[in-house]
């Protein structure tokens, strides 16, 4: 049993931190709103009012947080886990924030003799549910090989892909092909759609091709239903494609797709769909292509 402070209830933490109790680890859990910890408490959890009341005596803090200021307010302030986290501590930041972020975290925490790694996910509510989640990890090899025991009770795919920074930039990788992938799907759907195809059995023959992916298998039901229910929000995609864009533009990356995705996604949530799930980009495929918001045409 390992002693962990999980930071961050929300739609993915809360499934990865049951996951842990579920293991057999002690999980005290911390977050803005109390009703979360509460359900924690009912899946065997322990309760805690603040950050620096959960990292005091922990072994391993696990944050989940959605963006770069939470997670380096969290870390970083006065009540925050560096302040209060006892020498040798080990932090597992599974949120996604800018690399350079994770990089200076991994440098702050270094300074006060703790052990930081940067350990993003993919895979979704659902993954984060079944524990099957896709963990991409940056930080010294020994404070990794720390942290897969805990981190194979949320994920099946953990694989350290380089120094502090390095699990960031490839899960912005991972959000460019991502974003890419539901813009396409969402376009299949309503060309499918306008030709009269049953699509629902389009979309299994071409998940069994050449053109299969996750988001066919994951995502193309409800978006053929147009539920978009988050279980990923399009806010927080639009962040993540500022990072990618941003870190694009660094290295003078061309991301000439990515690029218009990303501002498709911006659109969204400028016209207040920031809450829906990323999947409702086909909610401006049907738009442009004169359909109504049920996906029927004129």
């Amino acid at each position: 049993m390992t002693s962990v402070a999980f930071v961050g209830l929300g739609i993915m933490g809360a499934p990865m931190a049951r996951n842990l109790i579920a293991a057999g680890h002690d999980v005290i859990g911390v977050n803005r709103s109390r009703p979360a910890v509460d359900r924690l408490v009912e899946a065997g959890g322990r309760p805690a009012g603040s950050v620096a009341e959960a990292v005091d005596g922990a072994e391993v803090v696990i944050t989940m947080l959605p963006d770069s200021p939470d997670v380096e307010a969290v870390a970083l302030g006065e009540d925050g886990i560096y302040a209060n986290a006892t020498p040798g501590t080990l932090h597992v930041d599974c949120s996604t924030i800018r690399p350079d972020v994770a990089v200076r975290l991994a440098a702050e925490g270094s300074a006060r003799r703790l052990a930081v790694v940067d350990a993003p996910v993919s895979g979704g509510e659902a993954g984060a549910v079944e524990g099957s989640l896709s963990i991409m990890v940056g930080g010294a090899e020994a404070d990794v090989e720390r942290a897969r025991p805990l981190l194979a009770a949320v994920g099946r795919t953990i694989v350290r892909v380089g120094p502090a920074g390095a699990g960031q930039t490839v899960k912005a990788a991972n959000q460019l092909l991502v974003a890419g992938t539901i813009e396409l799907v969402a376009e299949a759907i309503v060309f499918l759609e306008s030709h009269g195809v049953d699509t629902t059995a389009a979309v299994e023959v071409l998940s069994g091709g050449l053109a299969g992916n996750a988001i066919l298998t994951r995502k193309a039901p409800n978006m053929i239903a147009r539920n978009f229910t988050p279980g990923f929000r399009v806010e927080l995609h639009h962040k993540d494609m500022g990072i990618v864009t941003a870190a694009a533009r660094e290295t003078g990356v061309a991301i000439p797709l990515g690029s218009h995705v990303a501002g498709l996604i911006g659109t969204l949530v400028a016209q207040g769909h920031g809450g829906l799930d990323h999947g409702a980009l086909l909610k401006l495929v049907d738009e442009l292509s004169g359909h109504s918001q049920d996906g029927a045409r004129p």
